[in-house]
């Protein structure tokens, strides 16, 4: 099973005014452990980033989805609660998901992720949509395609 994994990396970033300054950025990569997600953002990055980078942290997500529009490369994380019937029980209880969607603002957000939920079966509500450090997502590529 695959799982979503954040990723912070420290390395020197030239600014507009040509200085190197010292930034921490996100990452959300999909993989199988840690050893992977680590291995990934080696290969991903070791391209773009000039210079010598180090991985600060890796941590496993709470992100359960993740939806990209290609028209912007802002994040925001909304918190979905799923109101569904226990098969057992026959009582209502709640089930909470997150979710990272690309949009250009916190409206967008949230129309777009009510968007993706449109031909959900069970109700639900969105009481939180909040800007995510994410920089960039790595979803699982199949080498063999």
């Amino acid at each position: 099973m695959r799982n979503w994994y954040e990723v912070t990396v420290k390395y020197a970033k030239e600014n507009e005014e040509g200085l190197l300054k010292n930034v921490r950025e996100k990452y959300l990569l999909d993989a199988v452990s840690f050893t992977e997600a680590e291995s990934l953002i080696y290969d991903k990055l070791g391209s773009v980033i000039r210079g010598d980078f180090t991985v600060a942290n890796i941590s496993k997500s709470n992100i359960g989805e993740v939806v990209i529009w290609e028209d912007t490369d802002c994040f925001y994380k909304c918190k979905v609660i799923y109101f569904v019937v226990d098969a057992d029980s026959g009582r209502e209880k709640k089930v909470t998901q997150y979710a990272l969607i690309s949009a250009s603002d916190v409206i967008a957000a949230h129309e777009r992720m009510v968007e993706n939920l449109n031909n959900m079966l069970a109700s639900y509500r969105i009481p939180e949509v909040s800007e995510s450090p994410i920089v960039e997502v790595f979803p699982y590529e199949n080498e063999e395609e």
